[in-house]
């Protein structure tokens, strides 16, 4: 398992499109997820034990999220070929037994994940209404471990002054994960 931080966020940088299947059977467009005041995209899978170590949180904040007209969407980039706990049915079952009220969408061809520059699992990216990129950072002080109680909600923070200003947090601390897995010769 490679351990990867993410980049400084590129503000006003736009949101790659994409058309993806969710675990409920559905396809996905960027305009299908995109609240009134902003969007929240994150790079998740099942295996991580940074995802695992947050899950619950992400449920949370994104269930929170939602009264300040901020939508969300999770995308698992993995190559399943070896790690199958990332797999289709898998990710379907993950989003039931955690009850993710955002769409669990499957990037197979890894082409959106290279589109957004995702690097690792949490990978987040908050963009305002207009589809421009405002946060690039962490979830909470979570590693591996799940944080205190009352550690800092920093990604929620952030993402609800996006719904307020449009603008995202000058100082924002990366997302810290495991590596996405890329399928061999990507």
């Amino acid at each position: 398992m490679v351990s990867l931080t993410t980049p400084v966020c590129e503000f006003g940088r736009p949101a790659p499109d994409f058309d993806l299947p969710g675990v409920d059977g559905r396809r996905y467009r960027l305009q299908d997820v995109m609240g009134e005041n902003g969007l929240l995209v994150m790079f998740i899978c099942n295996h991580c034990p940074y995802v695992k170590a947050v899950r619950e949180r992400i449920v949370r904040d994104v269930n929170d999220l939602k009264a300040y007209g901020i939508n969300a969407v999770a995308i698992m980039s993995n190559d399943p070929a070896d790690y199958p706990e990332d797999s289709f049915d898998n990710m379907k079952a993950v989003a039931e037994r955690y009850r993710y009220s955002f769409p669990y969408l499957w990037d197979e061809t890894q082409e959106i994940a290279k589109a957004y520059g995702a690097v690792c699992t949490p990978d987040f990216f908050g963009y305002n209404r207009k589809g421009e990129l405002q946060y690039r950072g962490r979830l909470d002080e979570s590693r591996k471990e799940t944080a205190s109680e009352h550690a800092r909600r920093d990604l929620f923070e952030a993402m609800k002054l996006v719904a307020q200003t449009q603008h995202g947090p000058a100082e924002q601390i990366p997302s810290m994960g495991c590596s996405i897995k890329w399928r061999q010769g990507s």
